[in-house]
């Protein structure tokens, strides 16, 4: 042997003595890695349910622990209303490889010590053997996920393609997909990614009429940071390159180009503000494009502690008095009494208080929709603040609740006419002129009736409706009045309309 060939020999020696004993070490440390994670993983699964008619949780069933790798069982459960009528149970199986150099990542030349590498898919149960047999009877959900020795985990997610029959009238094809997650330790910081190709189902509607929904090109996209709260706040994305919806008796197809979904959280002290963003790049029927549209919403100051005491309060309290409510309605009984103690009326006075001492404000930023002819748009601002007293009659709080509110409308008539026009060719109309002047005709009754209740004005082609409210005073389309007066005008206009006798 020469000199070369011995010095790589003992390389080749070291590392694999080295990586035997890591591995040996990993072993040991495994169990209770596993069961810190699945701690971790039960409680974001409770926060995650807040709010939702159900629970789940997540547990070890087996660990067997070898020198180089190791395999852990684990079961999921789900009850409640979200998960039907049963509880829902799926189980796992993991391959685990220990590190510090899994044989999968050397041969993928990565080459970073990790503490393991876990590879799990579903099992089949007679729950899941439908979901298999979809699949070609190979597990329809896998993944593989990397821990580092800083417990930081990154890996992938797969749901294989399907292909079937879900009853005799509806068929499932579905592209599969995957998301790639990268997490540091305790999952403080979070950053996912996905991808779909396609997914397209068919059915019958109620009416016998052939469905068939078609999505292309879905991306979705994440970047989280849990708060000082012990929820996530940073931005999620979701994108859909195209979509298809065929209905009716016409068979009419109803498109949907370049949707846009992003929402954004952020946390300053004690205080949360949101925002979330739609957007429809174009509208289209029967491939003839009929518009887009743009819809933003936010909020702001929005006080924390005063949130989560108010939702203790949902959780205990108004959440099941609502489900006994809903089976009493069922039952053809009377609603339950909803009865608090002196301590939880407390809470309840107390969190209102402190969230509206923060001024929160509710904003409908934009929602609009323009078509080759005009745009149609809204916006609406309410601020909130303190009243004097929670125990005020009803009109002096509310007058007190609200700090200030904005509303714009306006509604463009030639925006109206090309939608009419549109409702005309799905309600199977031909003639071109006739849905033209039916859509004209309705477009200015429209315009004639919101103009006549003096509830808007007219300003060329677009309807205009203003109201701004500060200081108890309103200014409604230009005039302004009390609050007072402005609630005489409405009921009087309601009322000459034949909507209040």
């Amino acid at each position: 042997m020469n000199k070369s060939a011995g010095v790589l020999l003992g390389i080749v020696v070291a590392i694999g003595a080295i990586s035997a004993g890591g591995a040996w070490f990993t072993g040991t440390k495994l169990e209770g890695v596993l069961n810190t994670s699945i701690a971790d993983a039960n409680k974001e699964l409770q926060a995650a349910l807040v709010g939702s008619n159900g629970t789940a949780s997540l547990e070890l069933v087996s660990l067997e622990r070898h020198v180089f790798s190791s395999t852990a069982h684990y079961r999921l459960k789900g009850q409640g209303e979200m998960f039907g009528e049963a509880p829902v149970e799926l189980l796992f199986v993991d391959r685990i490889e220990h590190g510090p150099l899994p044989f999968s990542r050397l041969v993928s030349l990565k080459w970073l010590p990790v503490l393991a590498t876990s590879h799990y898919e579903l099992e089949k149960t007679p729950i899941t053997e439908k979901w298999f047999a979809a699949a070609k009877d190979k597990s329809p959900l896998t993944g593989v996920v990397n821990i580092g020795y800083d417990n930081a985990t990154n890996g992938t997610l797969e749901l294989l393609p399907l292909d079937v029959a879900l009853d005799a009238k509806s068929h499932l094809k579905f592209s599969g997909l995957n998301l790639d997650v990268a997490a540091n330790a305790q999952a403080q910081k979070v950053k996912a990614n996905g991808y779909m190709d396609s997914f397209t189902l068919t059915t019958v509607a109620e009416d016998q009429t052939p469905v068939k929904v078609e999505l292309s090109g879905l991306t979705l996209a994440s970047n989280l940071v849990k708060s000082t709260y012990g929820y996530y706040t940073g931005e999620n994305t979701v994108e859909l390159t195209d979509s298809k919806t065929t209905f009716g008796a016409q068979q009419s197809v109803l498109g949907i180009k370049k949707f846009e979904m992003k929402n954004q959280t952020e946390e300053s002290g004690t205080s949360a503000s949101g925002r979330a963003d739609y957007k429809i790049g174009e509208v289209s029927l029967n491939g003839k494009s009929v518009g887009s549209a743009q819809m933003a919403m936010s909020l702001k100051n929005l006080d924390i502690p005063a949130t989560m005491s108010l939702m203790q309060i949902y959780q205990t309290k108004l959440q099941p008095y609502e489900k006994a409510a809903a089976e009493a309605a069922a039952a053809g009984e009377p609603a339950p009494e909803l009865v608090l103690t002196p301590a939880e009326e407390a809470q309840v006075k107390a969190g209102l208080e402190k969230l509206l001492a923060a001024g929160p404000q509710v904003a409908l930023e934009n929602l609009s929709f323009t078509t080759a002819n005009g745009e149609s748009r809204a916006n609406l601002v309410l601020d909130l603040t303190k009243p004097q007293s929670m125990d005020l009659p009803p009109d002096q709080l509310t007058q007190q609740l609200i700090a200030l509110l904005d509303v714009n409308i306006q509604v463009s008539k030639p925006m109206l006419v090309d939608l009419l026009s549109v409702q005309g060719q799905i309600d199977g109309q031909t003639d071109a002129k006739v849905i033209a002047d039916q859509a004209k005709a309705t477009a200015d009754m429209f315009g004639a009736m919101a103009v006549g209740t003096q509830f808007a004005k007219l300003d060329g082609n677009n309807i205009i409706t203003k109201l701004h409210y500060a200081n108890k005073q309103v200014e409604f389309n230009g005039q302004k009045m009390t609050v007072e007066e402005f609630v005489g005008f409405v009921m009087s206009k309601l009322g000459s309309a034949g909507v209040v006798q």
